[in-house]
């Protein structure tokens, strides 16, 4: 029998869900070093997870690339390489939004939403690295096609990985469907809208009420 996702339940296993993906990129940034997929992990949070979750999961993968980063593989203790280690964070907040946009845009069309989603979070995440790279002077020498290849490859690789985990969690019930977190948006904006409108008429009876009396 398939397990269905229920978001109540999905919702009270989603500190254990987040924590598994951030155990997961620990083990792309062991394996990778400063190839770590950025933009896999930003496209799979938009396209799994609501805004808030979302954000936070790249920020917690963000930082857990830094403590390995700085703590493990012994990244030198540099102010430009704290700088860049900022501007990677922020980088990788931008491909998050930029894959939620797309996200929203093709939420019709589920498998090209995925692969427009990671597209979307690659093309963000590498064009201003690279944009970041000019503005700095820091040099654009590795920005040849062969690497930009290479960390594709990884980031490719990484995001299928994610998506087939993904499946499994919300098979599992710890990764809600992203269909589900927009209905709740709905239903809570419906329920929003309804008591508003009620505590509009409320108020119009009672002075209709005041006025005849």
């Amino acid at each position: 029998m398939q397990t269905q996702s229920n978001p109540l339940a999905a919702e009270s296993h989603r500190p254990l869900w987040i924590a598994l993906l951030v155990a997961a990129s620990v083990a792309f940034t062991l394996g990778f070093a400063c190839a770590t997929p950025f933009a896999a992990f930003a496209a799979i949070a938009a396209l799994t997870m609501s805004r808030r979750d979302a954000l936070l999961l790249v920020g917690l993968t963000w930082f857990a690339n830094q403590v390995v980063g700085f703590g493990v593989l012994h990244y030198p203790l540099t102010l430009d390489c704290f700088a860049w280690g900022i501007d990677l964070g922020i980088i990788a907040v931008l491909a998050t939004l930029s894959a939620e946009q797309i996200t929203e845009q093709f939420s019709h069309l589920r498998h090209l939403a995925s692969t427009m989603a990671f597209l979307a979070a690659f093309a963000a995440y590498e064009g201003l690295l690279f944009l970041t790279s000019i503005i700095v002077q820091s040099g654009v020498e590795d920005y040849t096609v062969a690497m930009v290849a290479r960390i594709f490859a990884i980031n490719t690789v990484a995001f299928i990985g994610l998506l087939a985990l993904s499946r499994i969690g919300i098979s599992a019930g710890l990764a809600p469907r992203r269909q589900l977190i927009a209905m709740a948006k709905r239903v809570k904006l419906t329920q929003s809208m309804t008591l508003s409108a009620k505590g509009r008429f409320q108020r119009a009876t009672a002075r209709s009420t005041n006025i005849m009396s």
